[in-house]
């Protein structure tokens, strides 16, 4: 959900300019952004006669849906953006995913709550659901109707989420709902996120409501959020997508898995950004309780050195992971996980530790020089390193490229500061 824009911004008249037939037409014709042509390509199109304000909101377009293209790969040439809304829109691959889930469920007609310019509402269309998507902000609601533009079952309200009455909307009787609510406010010049549950907007009280009522309900919030707000009765999925733990999910009613309490979804690259995960791996457990890391679950550096998905830390499911993996940990407080023999998995990144070495820089500035090393990839956790000083501490000025592991390690009575030198293994 984004905050309301005042109706003379300048965004908004140039969106508006980007709506009619020149508009769109100019719009069309572009070329894929190139910064380093845009001064040029500005400058021609004002030459042939085009309005300079219609030129304008014509590149800032083109630009928006460049950086769009992360999220939605190709499919970002056929979307309007507005400059908010590129940042908070849902990749397409997990709004894919959100869709499922409502599908899978049976729930026919979903409200979007907060749908900004429309990535989700796009994905239920997509799967034959009837979609009121709701956006308090006009700017963003006119680019969110005109992306579900050609998608008959799917309406576009601007109103707010919480003064919108569920029992009389157009599209008939609501089976679920999905909800994006804001987590950042905007005052003093600058824009602050935002952390208590109830202070989102809706807040999180407002989302439980709807569940309680029995709605299917599935609300995007901030992976950030701590276990102890996720509300009694909620699943809660931690989604990563390449690499970047994206959201959290709380899921209720229908869409809710009835033996998941939590869990940890991580998503491979796919073809391009915006396509469908190459490879998906989820960790899921029954409960908030997770095996204490004693006994097996602790234990020395092996062979071999795995580091979590941030889904699977966000989640809680480091141990858990462990046993599927047949490792342990190296440190009760510290999310790597080691062991003798390599198990792939899409959860956690694997490397071969080649060297275990004591954490001083004069130790470390030797290995570096005999190693031959250029390139130095610096990864610590557990410890108070800077990578980039320590990177200019050990000097490295060679033709090799190595990979430095700062940490701390359990012994009996205490622990200690290593540095392991690894192999990246995928």
């Amino acid at each position: 959900m984004t905050a309301p824009t005042a109706p003379d911004d300048a965004e908004a008249r140039g969106l508006a300019r980007l709506l009619t037939p020149e508009g769109r037409h100019l719009l069309d014709a572009l070329p894929p952004y190139d910064a380093s042509a845009s001064l040029a390509l500005n400058k021609s199109l004002r030459d042939q006669g085009h309005d300079p304000e219609l030129v304008a909101a014509a590149l800032t377009q083109s630009r928006l849906r460049e950086k769009a293209r992360t999220k939605f790969g190709d499919f970002a040439r056929q979307l309007v953006f507005t400059r908010d809304g590129v940042e908070q829109a849902t990749r397409w691959s997990v709004a894919a995913l959100h869709a499922q889930r409502f599908a899978q469920a049976g729930a026919e007609h979903v409200v979007d709550l907060g749908c900004g310019i429309g990535a989700d509402s796009l994905a239920l269309a997509a799967l034959d659901r009837t979609v009121t998507a709701v956006e308090r902000d006009p700017l963003t609601a006119a680019a969110a109707t005109v992306n579900l533009t050609g998608w008959p079952r799917a309406r576009v309200l601007c109103s707010d989420a919480q003064e919108l009455d569920l029992s009389a909307l157009e599209n008939g009787p609501v089976h679920g709902v999905w909800l994006d609510p804001a987590r950042r406010v905007t005052g003093g010049g600058r824009t602050r996120r935002i952390f208590d549950p109830e202070a989102f907007s809706p807040p999180l009280s407002f989302v439980t409501s709807l569940a309680e009522a029995g709605l299917a309900v599935g609300a995007k919030i901030g992976p950030g959020i701590p276990h102890e707000h996720v509300p009694e009765g909620a699943e809660a999925q931690w989604i990563s997508d390449r690499g970047d733990v994206v959201e959290a999910v709380l899921w209720f009613g229908a869409v809710r898995r009835p033996d998941v309490v939590r869990s940890a979804l991580v998503l491979g690259g796919g073809a391009e950004p915006g396509s469908a995960a190459s490879s998906a791996a989820e960790l899921t457990s029954g409960s908030w309780d997770s095996p204490a890391p004693e006994g097996p679950l602790l234990g020395p550096v092996g062979r071999y050195l795995y580091e979590p998905d941030g889904a699977v830390i966000r989640a809680g499911l480091v141990t858990d992971l462990a046993r599927r993996l047949e490792a342990h940990l190296v440190h009760p407080d510290i999310a790597y996980l080691s062991s003798e023999t390599l198990v792939e998995t899409p959860l956690a990144r694997a490397y071969e530790v080649r060297e275990v070495l004591p954490h001083t820089v004069k130790v470390l500035r030797r290995w570096v020089r005999e190693h031959d090393v250029g390139t130095l990839d610096v990864k610590k956790r557990g410890t108070d390193v800077t990578p980039e000083q320590l990177r200019k501490q050990l000097a490295p000025r060679g033709t090799q490229r190595a990979t430095l592991v700062m940490t701390r390690v359990a012994e009996p009575g205490g622990e200690r500061r290593v540095v392991l030198a690894v192999k990246p293994l995928h």
